[in-house]
């Protein structure tokens, strides 16, 4: 996704932070393509960790999550990230939950481990 590279969404991240999310929205669309909605919906959620500290790349992600949720009509994922959507785009330089995954299963509040191969981008 050569776009997103240039994208305001990612300008403000590291280049090394920036690669990592970007590869993972490049991951989603890979699996989307197959029709593989569970595997780019885990791909979201690693973009998630990553993105978190970042309002407008933090809002697409939520935003790709709710175009996930619509394709795997889950209408309770929709529905969540409709409201995610709107909080990353207003609290992401307030307070985000470390390591939280962003999808509707899971309180938006709480924070979680971050997976190790994630760590080191975040530091």
């Amino acid at each position: 996704m050569w776009w997103m590279r240039q994208s305001v969404k990612v300008r403000a991240m590291n280049e090394k932070l920036r690669t990592a999310y970007c590869n993972e929205h490049a991951a989603t669309d890979a699996a989307i393509s197959r029709g593989d909605f569970e595997v780019a919906f885990a791909h979201l959620e690693r973009a998630h960790v990553l993105s978190q500290r970042f309002a407008f790349a933090h809002t697409w992600t939520h935003l790709r999550m709710l175009g996930v949720g619509w394709r795997r009509h889950d209408l309770r994922e929709v529905i969540g990230q409709v409201f995610r959507s709107v909080a990353a785009l207003t609290k992401s330089k307030i307070w985000v939950p470390l390591g939280n995954t962003g999808g509707a299963n899971v309180n938006p509040f709480k924070p979680m481990p971050v997976p190790p191969d994630l760590r080191p981008y975040l530091d």
